[in-house]
């Protein structure tokens, strides 16, 4: 059969006839090397197809996933950090808020709006690990807690979402104090019985955990999270011994009782839902 057989020795296709795929079509899931198309990863809210690896998105990926039809309105989406200490490391503080500004479109570690889930009024406070490490300044704290402060107005659930490396460095104690002042603000949620639910996403650890993200009524989790205070390599040279297997992944958290559940997802909406319509009483 000639049609199988090249005749033509040495073809060549010129440079301007190429074509390449663009940038950007394809993901490759990290963990089982499995890959998809980007559509389809979006459609499985960032999920691999294969072995359901839970890619790190941000603030607008899980306003997009939670928010009814994708409307909600941002509360304090100016808030900047200002630099009381007058830091400086390779570079001032003011110069990396800046840099960091121009390379993730974002002002701060945290944005926090309400809209609707699920035809349920909420206000969602979501940190993005992309803006130095979603590391937790004084603006983080504060947006957090105007955020409980529009709960408690309004009488409505507040859902957290943790991504974070722990205090920001450049801020010292005014950092620490946001541990303080977020935690009050829950206290003043419990009191008035409105719902406070913390997510906890890959990375959650530092004064993150030790504060806001561990006091929720419900402390729920995504999959495969890595969850603690100090990192593995600093509490095993600290102690000296091999740590368990799985340490401070969500699974091994809940197992030890540090988390009610975890949720995919892919079924995150429609468990928050379910959640809030067996715990919260609308007001009439």
């Amino acid at each position: 059969m000639s049609w199988f057989t090249r005749k033509d020795k040495g073809i060549q296709t010129p440079t301007e006839a190429k074509r390449e795929a663009p940038d950007g079509l394809w993901y490759k899931c990290p963990q089982c090397g499995n890959i998809m198309h980007t559509r389809e990863h979006k459609l499985q809210a960032y999920t691999c197809s294969k072995c359901n690896y839970h890619e790190k998105i941000g603030s607008q990926e899980y306003f997009e996933l939670l928010f009814d039809d994708t409307l909600y309105t941002e509360l304090d989406p100016t808030m900047t950090s200002d630099d009381p200490l007058h830091f400086k490391d390779t570079k001032a503080y003011p110069d990396r808020i800046k840099a960091t500004e121009r390379k993730t479109g974002l002002k701060d570690a945290v944005r926090t709006g309400y809209g609707q889930v699920q035809g349920i009024d909420m206000v969602v406070a979501c940190m993005d690990f992309n803006f130095i490490g979603g590391s937790m300044g004084s603006v983080v704290g504060e947006k957090i807690a105007r955020a409980m402060d529009y709960s408690l107005k309004n009488r409505i659930p507040l859902l957290m979402i943790s991504k974070s490396g722990g205090a920001r460095m450049m801020e010292a104690g005014f950092s620490l104090m946001q541990m303080a002042k977020t935690s009050a603000k829950i206290a003043l949620l419990d009191q008035a019985k409105i719902p406070y639910i913390s997510l906890l996403t890959d990375p959650t650890t530092g004064g993150v955990t030790a504060s806001f993200a561990m006091l929720g009524d419900f402390n729920i989790s995504e999959p495969g999270a890595l969850i603690g205070f100090a990192g593995p390599r600093v509490i095993r040279e600290t102690i000296g011994k091999d740590l368990p297997k799985g340490f401070q992944s969500a699974e091994f958290v809940q197992e030890h009782g540090f988390l009610d559940f975890i949720v995919d997802r892919k079924d995150l909406k429609d468990r928050l839902a379910k959640l809030l319509e067996i715990i919260w009483v609308k007001p009439a």
